[in-house]
């Protein structure tokens, strides 16, 4: 089969041996693969990913070896793995968590060398994490379901009480999907912040309130100084949380969703004068999963408005650099049988 693989640094077209499902998997065609930030990221860093990863306890990358990203999709089922029960039929258009289960845990998917990501016409999913995509909902809406959990997940470990002041701060694919969240929880006034005026004219439509450019006034000012407020961090460069810790005001509470690759620098005296909280959040639960694929379903978020362009795995290393121009794209979907 083929594959856009990443490869000693750069990204080709390749062929690659077909995956054969074992016991527990199903295999699947591709049929749309959304890139995502984290894919950027490992590509520019995928050296210092590979170390932190492996400094945290996780299997990191072997970056001497192939690897297929790709963990924002949706697929239709092929065939199972021996002594699996095929609760979906072939043909099935299917999402799920990009995680497979082993008997020592669950593996990750998209950053891994034992299993491909959705870069490529076929790979293996956990057929007990199946989820069929509803009737009307179409496949291209259906690749959004991961980035929107990432939001939903995000607004859910912040704990809010819906009286809070919301300040999302950054307004790609991630932070447009806290947006969406926090409309979803009706925690309003919204306040976003992004250099980009399309990224903030996104924002709006997923249902921020005020939309502010950081280079013309102060997004913090902007935000109800009679609740507590609550910061969402979408960018994940270094400065942004020191920056954060003399902005925002006293009780704040900061979500760390953007993911830093690099080292960053806080002072804590900031923190500990105001009685700031830090919360980092990573993915999501099945259950927000699920839900977030229903959310789409229902037409509660508007995931037309996300999707840029599509292109086949021939275009995924153009792709790549296009999407560092937030006035050109914002969400590139993989079509790998193009």
């Amino acid at each position: 089969m083929k594959a856009a693989i990443f490869r000693s640094g750069n990204i080709v077209v390749d062929t690659m041996p077909e995956p054969v499902p074992a016991m527990g998997q199903a295999l699947v065609k591709v049929l749309s693969c959304g890139i995502c930030g984290s894919d950027l990221h490992a590509a520019k860093h995928s050296h210092r990913m590979a170390d932190v990863t492996r400094r945290t306890g996780r299997a990191p990358m072997d970056l001497t070896k192939d690897v297929v990203f790709g963990h924002e999709f949706c697929c239709e089922v092929i065939d199972y793995g021996p002594g699996t029960e095929k609760k979906l039929k072939p043909g099935t258009r299917v999402c799920a968590m990009p995680v497979m289960l082993e008997a020592e845990g669950p593996k990750g998917m998209g950053y891994s060398n034992k299993y491909v990501g959705g870069y490529a016409e076929q790979m293996l999913l956990a057929a007990p994490m199946l989820l069929e995509v509803p009737n009307g909902l179409s496949t291209d809406h259906a690749a959004l379901t991961e980035p929107l959990a990432v939001g939903v997940h995000a607004v859910e470990k912040g704990a809010l009480k819906g009286d809070e002041a919301p300040l999302v701060v950054g307004c790609g694919p991630v932070g447009l999907a806290v947006i969406a969240a926090l409309r979803l929880k009706n925690i309003r006034p919204i306040v976003a912040a992004d250099f980009s005026p399309k990224r903030r004219d996104l924002a709006v439509k997923m249902g921020a309130d005020i939309v502010v450019d950081p280079a013309k006034e102060d997004p913090y000012a902007k935000l109800a100084r009679d609740k507590r407020v609550a910061i969402f961090e979408c960018v994940g460069v270094p400065g942004i949380l020191q920056q954060m810790f003399e902005k925002v005001p006293r009780d704040a509470r900061i979500v760390v969703v953007g993911v830093c690759m690099e080292p960053d620098t806080i002072e804590p005296m900031f923190g500990i004068v105001k009685e700031l909280s830090l919360q980092f959040v990573l993915g999501y639960t099945p259950q927000e999963f699920a839900s977030s694929l229903r959310l789409l379903a229902e037409g509660q978020v508007d995931g037309a408005s996300l999707i840029t362009a599509k292109v086949g795995l021939d275009g995924v290393k153009q792709a790549f650099a296009d999407l560092g121009n937030p006035e050109q794209h914002t969400k590139i979907l993989v079509e790998p049988w193009r």
